[in-house]
């Protein structure tokens, strides 16, 4: 059997749960820290970093869950981590000690359960639906997941932010409750079942974690897709940082305009997922390989007008930066589908692994990405003024984009990936 539409969808509702517990701590505590608590920013983005550098245990967990074949204990147990995770670094916070002596230590043992958590629940899902999905249906599952995931990060961030208005610690932890205890509930309940009826049962495979993970390291597949997913990402996540402050410091944005053109960008990246799952999955539409190329060079090509826009004063940055988020919204969801794809290639039984792989080196451009380009953008300013700087740091994405376009191109071919003759790598 395979994924029917509906259990497709109530796996969408694990990724929804995902997004609202990690905006809680990345976005609602970070801004707590900063001005409540009137934390340096560089500790909340310290804190905020390391849960994405805990993720490179990825490729263990998804091993994990291969070797055992019952994915839904990895689900269900990493979203109680990182609910538990969550709940700890908001009591920090609402103790009002998250940045000094024993809270600190609290902060960082919190934050590395967020990373575990989200680790063991996103790759083990991932993994049962790239087994699970007949192939036609992968792209537009991808899509539908994503959707929910997206959909998820926006409501839950307008909701928090509706209920905690006026704050108080109190209000904060009731909400934080009732996120947290939610979101391991009806993760237990959407997956209930699902794996039973859909994924054959198999014998445990007690080869050891090393091993494992050297026989999939050893398929040339996995290392070239794993080498596009870091470079594309890094340029993805170039901007995280950079982006709102570029507004503010060169077009002048208030606080409330810079916000709002983040929900912008992300409503960009909604409208490129969705069209790209109705183009491959319903209407047949061009193919993984050219909507990937497609997204990567059409946001290349927004960055240097994102870039042009500080140069000549013009102020389009909002519809600009909306464009680029329908681009990156193309990329991202089609790199996606292509990752269901492959991941079913190669040794049987090794999905799991794969996508532990391909989401630890996510996770690591995430944080390089990111500190990368608010990095590149401090130094730059001390040489040059504030416009010509951003600029720069855009034009650098676009390239890294412009590369990540070409690797695709080259390495992916229908749904399958290009690669070097299996006999050149030995043992592969």
């Amino acid at each position: 059997m395979t994924l029917s539409w509906t259990q497709i969808a109530r796996l969408g509702l694990v990724q929804l749960c995902l997004g609202a517990v990690v905006v809680l701590t990345t976005s609602t505590l970070n801004r707590l820290m900063v001005v409540e608590l009137a934390l340096p920013a560089m500790l909340s983005g310290a804190l905020v970093a390391l849960h994405s550098f805990v993720q490179i245990t990825r490729p263990s967990w998804g091993f994990w869950s291969d070797a055992e074949g019952k994915r839904t204990r990895f689900i269900i147990g990493g979203m109680a981590i990182l609910s538990f995770g969550a709940a700890l670094a908001s009591l920090m916070v609402a103790l009002e000690v998250a940045g000094q002596g024993w809270g600190l230590v609290v902060s960082v043992l919190a934050y590395v359960l967020i990373g575990i958590g989200a680790g063991a629940s996103g790759t083990s899902l991932l993994a049962l639906l790239a087994t699970g999905c007949a192939p036609e249906r992968r792209a537009a599952a991808a899509t539908i997941t994503w959707l929910m995931m997206i959909f998820g990060i926006a409501v839950s961030s307008g909701v928090i932010g509706a209920l905690l208005d006026p704050y108080s610690p109190e209000r904060l932890m009731v909400i934080v409750a009732v996120v947290t205890a939610g979101a391991v509930l009806l993760t237990a309940a959407a997956i209930h079942g699902i794996e039973a009826r859909v994924i054959p049962v198999r014998a445990p495979d007690h080869t050891p974690l090393l091993k494992g993970l050297a026989e999939v390291w050893s398929e040339t597949r996995t290392r070239v897709f794993t080498l596009f997913i870091f470079l594309s990402m890094t340029a993805f996540f170039l901007q995280e940082l950079i982006l709102e402050p570029y507004a503010g410091l060169v077009f002048a944005y208030s606080p409330g305009q810079s916000t709002s053109l983040s929900g912008a960008q992300h409503a960009g990246m909604f409208i490129g997922m969705l069209a790209v799952g109705i183009a491959v999955s319903g209407l047949k539409i061009g193919s993984l390989r050219g909507w990937v190329t497609a997204g990567c060079v059409g946001s290349a090509v927004m960055l240097v007008v994102i870039a042009a826009l500080g140069q000549l004063g013009i102020g389009l940055l909002t519809p600009a930066v909306t464009v680029l988020g329908v681009f990156t919204g193309m990329f991202a969801i089609a790199s996606i589908g292509a990752m269901m794809q492959l991941a079913g290639q190669g040794r049987s039984g090794r999905e799991g692994t794969r996508m532990g792989v391909w989401g630890a080196s996510q996770a690591i451009a995430q944080g390089l990405g990111g500190f990368a380009g608010a990095a590149l953008v401090d130094v730059l300013r001390l040489s040059r003024d504030t416009a010509d700087a951003f600029s720069l740091v855009f034009v650098i994405e676009a390239g890294l984009f412009l590369a990540a376009g070409v690797m695709a191109w080259r390495i992916i071919d229908g749904g399958r990936l290009r690669a070097p003759a299996p006999q050149l790598v030995p043992g592969e």
